[in-house]
């Protein structure tokens, strides 16, 4: 049996990995000159190889540690302890230990003992499905109070968000509490995280090298230009003129890229690709010759100041592996077509730059040995309140046709955890349907005439 994937993201090439391993034949078809996606690398001016985007492994990321112990890459994670901080009105405030949060200034006594209790609240809760309905300031309110979401949580959804977030479920921020969580361990619940030297880039490259050991093809510069797709089957792939015919095609990228690759689809079906809509993201990183600060997230709760957060990447990546560099990322999720990017990358920088010296009034431009912009497309998938039925499911309406994108990632967040995972039931799923037809008759009619429940 042979399949094609289109795009080599972490998501196609565990995709393809997990397939191969199954014996599938397997393309995999990137239009970039690299594998890696969101998880690719940057070169700096002095020839070090750093992630373009800022990533971490959690000690809870079961699968990506199970796939580095597959691929003889576990003895490489190195963890340690981290931290995490809150910028508030001019001020930098730990926010470590139990002991750190109960004595958080900007908030009265009975304000931080309902904060922690939001934290102990989404840890405890299984039932998601509760959310869905519930917008996630209102969430907020009822559990940490309304001073808290006028003094934290408001200014953070609006920079998460770029703007509104009326229409938000209270499961993002249910995910994002669990997923901080999870990096806690041990009696003083200190948080630690891990990273692989090289980045996720070495572990997806491990991956592309047993896809071709076992047969298959990794093809990098290789944009696809059409799925094609014969009446209700599916019958290759259209890339650079020639059709390269498949048993099975899996899309690996985002929904408004499908969209465009099915100019044929039904109008139904083109309809449900194009309910998700996503955030885009801007990200400087600032190579510096000494650390910024002391964490390895510092949430920003001041509406004025333009990047979501400050992560600190060598907070836990030893700065001997990156070039004796320090790493700060100041991303900004944005909405496609927004103001921010109008913005040149050197006006990006200008902007950047004027809100940091404001809030850290002892940095010098002089530590700064380099700074790189750095955006991509269709990121964050969002989701509506309610939305469920807005998440197409891995099976298409045409035979051999599958979907394999972030959007149906939820209510988790979108991380490489989360999105190997999603790649392994993704190819039980393929593995499942292979060499049987009567599934498709069947979802086709249901797919066409309606929405599909569940990203299953």
């Amino acid at each position: 049996m042979t399949v094609g994937i289109v795009g080599a993201g972490v998501l196609g090439i565990t995709l393809g990995y997990a397939l191969a391993k199954a014996g599938v034949r397997v393309e995999v078809f990137e239009a970039d000159g690299t594998i890696g996606g969101l998880a690719a690398t940057q070169v700096l001016a002095d020839g070090t190889v750093v992630d373009r985007f800022y990533h971490t492994v959690l000690r809870s990321d079961r699968r990506v540690r199970a796939l580095c112990a597959e691929l003889g890459l576990d003895d490489r994670l190195a963890f340690c302890e981290t931290g995490t901080g809150l910028y508030h009105e001019g001020h930098t405030y730990a926010l470590n230990t139990v002991a750190e949060l109960l004595r958080l200034p900007p908030l009265g006594w009975l304000d931080r003992v309902r904060l922690g209790l939001t934290v102990v609240v989404a840890q405890l809760l299984r039932d998601w499905q509760r959310l869905e309905g519930i917008p996630v300031e209102d969430w907020l309110a009822r559990l940490s109070g309304r001073r808290t979401v006028d003094v934290i949580w408001r200014a953070m959804l609006r920079a998460k968000f770029d703007g509104a977030f009326d229409d938000v479920p209270a499961t993002y921020i249910w995910a994002r509490l669990v997923r901080t969580s999870s990096a806690r361990g041990g009696a003083a619940q200190k948080e630690g995280a891990g990273y692989l030297p090289g980045g996720y880039l070495v572990l997806l490259e491990a991956m592309a090298r047993r896809i071709e050991q076992a047969g298959g093809r990794v093809h990098v510069g290789s944009p696809v230009d059409k799925i094609v797709i014969d009446g209700h089957k599916v019958r290759g792939l259209g890339v650079g003129g020639e059709v390269h015919p498949f048993d099975a095609v899996v899309t690996a990228v985002a929904l408004p890229l499908v969209r465009r690759l099915l100019p044929d689809a039904s109008p139904e079906y083109a309809d449900l690709l194009a309910e998700t809509d996503y955030l885009d993201i801007i990200c400087p990183l600032l190579v510096l010759d000494r650390p910024l600060t002391d964490f390895w997230t510092l949430n920003i709760s001041d509406e004025g100041v333009p990047f979501t957060g400050i992560i600190e990447t060598t907070s836990y990546i030893d700065p001997s592996w990156v070039g004796g560099h320090h790493l700060v990322y100041l991303p900004k999720y944005v909405v496609p077509g927004g103001r921010w990017q109008a913005l040149s990358d050197a006006e990006i920088v200008t902007e950047w730059l004027r809100h940091l010296e404001a809030m850290f009034p002892a940095f010098r431009r002089e530590w700064i040995r380099e700074v790189r912009v750095q955006r991509a497309a269709h990121v964050e998938p969002l989701h509506r309140l309610n939305g469920l039925s807005a998440i197409p499911p891995v099976r298409t309406p045409y035979e051999g046709l599958y979907l394999a994108t972030t959007a149906q990632i939820y209510p988790q967040l979108t991380n490489v955890e989360s999105v190997t995972r999603h790649a392994g039931q993704v190819a039980q799923t393929i593995l499942a349907d292979l060499g049987s037809t009567t599934v498709h008759a069947a979802l086709r009619d249901t797919l066409l005439a309606g929405r599909g429940a569940s990203p299953g």
